[in-house]
């Protein structure tokens, strides 16, 4: 068996880099041109009062209409994309429509006949992954002739890194994605993921790398300007490959490192050929963790601005993708609501396995899944639980004002905004360009 290829190409020309990362990898091998091709971007969330996030947390439209622009040069005709950003509620079918828009797919639709689709509104079908795992996958997917995979180069702060595997979680429905951030100590977030690509149709992964992000996956991280393709058929061949250039051992991924050993592959990259640039001249070290302080019972900025009287404490694999936005807000708005004064002894809880801490005074339980594992707790003195799922923005500002924390309903209100905030970082810096996520 001849070892899977990696290539590495410099982003350097609109559709000749992404050409040519194609080429050196054999990516247009064994795809036949009368081919029903998928496309898979990053979405992974979408603002629609500050069309942002961008840099470092989603797809470039110059990729993606690249990519379409080679497809159709090689002469494939029916070409899907298809994605499933992170929503509020599956209902929700103005937010993927205003991103399908402001990125462009509406122009690559007209320009190129390629039909463009939020997986919400399309048909599941449940998959057995074997070892009692199923999953709810988008049928187009499955049913495609081919898969092109473009996820963003990108650290996660939950599974270290966030690439091809990874990307694949946008194409299940909400039940699955919640699944995949259980309880299990075994088959757990990492494992789920693990299990992403088995059913798959065959699949080239193109890993964006035009703007990369540390302390990923959203816009809370720090997007660089990076330029670096990575191309494979073989996705847990081009994740590894990732894993490097993002500085990390395949081996420190858990994910990537349940995907090898059940395919019985090395972990050490003697099997995979790499072509084009070498993973030493693209590696960045991108750090994926938040800093928490060392019981990691407060986020470590919480302890530099002198925060007493709160444990916060550190995240873990079962907070899922619908508590996290709350999360993201309260941790802001916590952090606003400070005046110096400690507060009394408040603990907030999240995900589905965090106890509470004997002694403290008020615990907020945030979300559905934590209060059902700890409504009966003996070491609650005060339990204030917003139950929801996901939580309900409004219930979490009245849990905090009777904890003590007097925030700024506003922050919630404005949740939409908030990645503007961030976007500020990239202003005036030339190598952040906004034609990259447009079709002109």
């Amino acid at each position: 068996m001849n070892n899977p290829v990696v290539s590495i190409v410099r982003y350097e020309r609109p559709r000749e880099s992404v050409r040519k990362v194609l080429e050196l990898a054999g990516g247009l091998d064994r795809m036949p041109h009368n081919a029903r091709v998928f496309i898979k971007p990053n979405i992974v969330l979408w603002a629609t009062a500050v069309a942002f996030p961008k840099w470092g947390v989603i797809t470039t439209s110059r990729v993606v209409e690249d990519v379409v622009t080679v497809l159709r040069e090689y002469g494939v005709g029916e070409i899907i994309i298809g994605e499933g950003p992170v929503l509020s509620t599956p209902k929700d079918h103005d937010t993927p429509a205003h991103a399908f828009q402001s990125l462009g797919y509406r122009t690559l639709e007209e320009r190129y006949g390629v039909k463009v689709f939020n997986v919400f509104d399309r048909v599941f079908e449940k998959v057995d992954l074997g070892n009692g795992v199923k999953l709810n996958f988008n049928s187009d997917i499955l049913h495609s002739d081919f898969v092109i995979n473009l996820p963003v180069l990108k650290t996660h702060a939950v599974t270290v890194v966030s690439l091809g595997i990874k990307n694949l979680k946008g194409t299940i429905d909400t039940v699955s994605r919640k699944k995949c951030h259980n309880a299990d100590p075994v088959r757990n977030l990492h494992y789920m993921i693990s299990k992403l690509a088995d059913p798959m149709p065959p699949m080239f992964t193109l890993l964006d790398g035009i703007y990369t992000n540390e302390r990923g996956p959203a816009f809370d991280g720090r997007a660089r300007r990076s330029d670096i393709l990575i191309g494979s058929w073989d996705v847990l061949a081009g994740d590894m490959v990732g894993c490097r250039v993002l500085g990390y051992e395949p081996s420190e991924v858990p994910h990537i490192e349940a995907a090898a050993n059940e395919r019985g592959r090395a972990m050490d990259l003697s099997e995979i050929t790499v072509v084009g640039e070498t993973i030493e001249s693209a590696t960045s070290k991108h750090e994926y963790d938040f800093p928490f302080n060392e019981d990691e019972s407060l986020p470590l900025p919480f302890v530099k601005m002198g925060i007493r009287g709160l444990s916060y404490r550190k995240y873990d694999t079962t907070l899922c993708t619908y508590c996290t936005p709350v999360n993201g807000a309260t941790l802001t708005a916590i952090a606003r609501a400070w005046t110096g004064k400690p507060w009394d002894e408040v603990e907030v809880l999240t995900g589905k396995i965090m106890k509470p801490t004997p002694g403290m005074k008020k615990t907020i339980l945030l979300g559905k899944c934590i209060y059902q594992a700890n409504k009966d707790h003996p070491d609650i003195q005060e339990m204030i639980a917003v139950k929801g799922c996901p939580p309900s923005t409004k219930e979490m500002v009245k849990a905090l004002k009777k904890a003590g924390i007097d925030v700024d309903p506003k922050i919630f209100e404005d949740m939409d905004k908030l990645p503007g905030q961030f976007m500020k970082r990239y202003q005036g810096k030339a190598e952040f360009v906004e034609e990259h996520f447009r079709v002109e």
